[in-house]
């Protein structure tokens, strides 16, 4: 009886406890993140840096959408395209658009495709990792270095959990490449001549994970089955990384909904201000009531920062005249536009207190 005791006790706690308490991801590293805030909602070895397959195009698919026309059209040379791996089918000689090397990437994870668009816009792929590095410190991934623009294994090549977080983040605000990592088909047209096929995306989770809108799978046998999700909905946005997970696609629907069953809309109403104008007279101003998705903790450590002038000369109803700022930490969840709620005009004000001072001087220097 105790044995069988023990066991109902094990499944019952299992089922009811929180997911980061009652279950173990088999990734060798994994993170979730509120997208909206930045903030780590669970954790496991994500700092640790591990190499990262495919995933790696998220980067160059990010850069290609902020450095390139992408109705822009290249032809495919046997030094682009030469590259071992999953392919979009290029061949020496094809003509393609970077919008169709963006979705080659995104949806078929085409070495080809990555290998085009680096030594396309960069002239060699050292160049072009370069400016990959470059971007990762500017973004913050402090534990990344990469080597190649597809993600195949390389000495040197490497990246951690929390740090392709940052990435997916910053790269989902590009909305090129939101809408290519969000497409489960797309219709393109490249070769030599032209002709019209269909890629499929790779990610399954687009397919059977209500809200998912992204954003990138990977696999190499060094690196494990490595994969980069996001989901939305009405209660919030997420961000969920695994590197070497055999069972990638289930800890990935484990990490999202345990997500969300800790994120909660909250509004943050408007708050009065009162401004003094250059005549004197006081202007009432209101920030904007914003609504924010977080968890308790997050909210309970939300401060604000209010940037206002110290006076207006003139207003027009609606104008903005300044922000409030709220953060958690350094970073900053949401801010807020304060508005005028009425309109003032002190030209009147001006004139006439310009008229004084100049009687006043015309007076002194009669007096001298």
């Amino acid at each position: 009886m105790k044995w069988v005791f023990s066991v109902l006790l094990c499944l019952v706690l299992m089922f009811f406890l929180p997911f980061s308490a009652s279950a173990e991801v088999g990734a060798k590293a994994a993170v979730l993140i509120n997208g909206q805030t930045g903030e780590i909602l669970y954790a496991k070895n994500c700092h640790e840096q591990l190499s990262m397959a495919s995933t790696t195009k998220i980067m160059t698919a990010l850069l290609l959408a902020e450095n390139a026309d992408l109705s822009k059209t290249i032809t495919a040379t046997r030094e682009t395209v030469t590259v071992e791996g999953s392919s979009m089918g290029l061949l020496p000689g094809d003509t393609v658009s970077y919008r169709d090397l963006l979705y080659g990437m995104l949806l078929a994870s085409g070495n080809d495709a990555a290998n085009t668009a680096a030594i396309s816009l960069c002239g060699s792929v050292e160049k072009f990792s370069a400016l990959m590095n470059k971007k990762a410190a500017d973004i913050g991934m402090k534990n990344t270095n990469f080597v190649t623009p597809s993600g195949l294994d390389s000495a040197g090549h490497y990246s951690t959990a929390y740090d392709m977080a940052l990435l997916a983040r910053h790269a989902l605000e590009n909305e090129d490449f939101a809408a290519a990592a969000a497409s489960k088909y797309a219709t393109l047209s490249y070769g030599n001549p032209p002709y019209r096929r269909t890629l499929k995306n790779h990610n399954k989770l687009l397919w059977n994970y209500d809200g998912c809108i992204g954003v990138k799978t990977g696999y190499t046998k060094k690196s494990g089955r490595c994969l980069v999700s996001s989901a939305r909905r009405e209660n919030g946005y997420l961000i969920a990384v695994t590197l070497s997970d055999p069972n990638d696609w289930a800890t990935h629907k484990e990490l999202l909904d345990y997500g969300f069953s800790l994120l909660e809309n909250r509004t943050l109403p408007g708050e009065d201000f009162i401004l003094p104008t250059a005549g004197g007279k006081a202007l009432s101003v209101k920030s904007e009531s914003v609504s924010v998705s977080l968890t308790d903790k997050e909210y309970a450590s939300l401060e604000k920062r209010v940037f206002l002038p110290q006076f207006v000369y003139s207003a027009q109803k609606g104008e903005c005249l300044g922000r409030v700022e709220y953060l958690i930490g350094e970073n900053i969840v949401v801010s807020s536009a304060v508005r005028a709620i009425e309109s003032t005009d002190i030209s009147a004000e001006k004139s006439a207190l310009g008229a004084i001072i100049s009687d006043f001087k015309m007076l002194l220097k009669a007096m001298i």
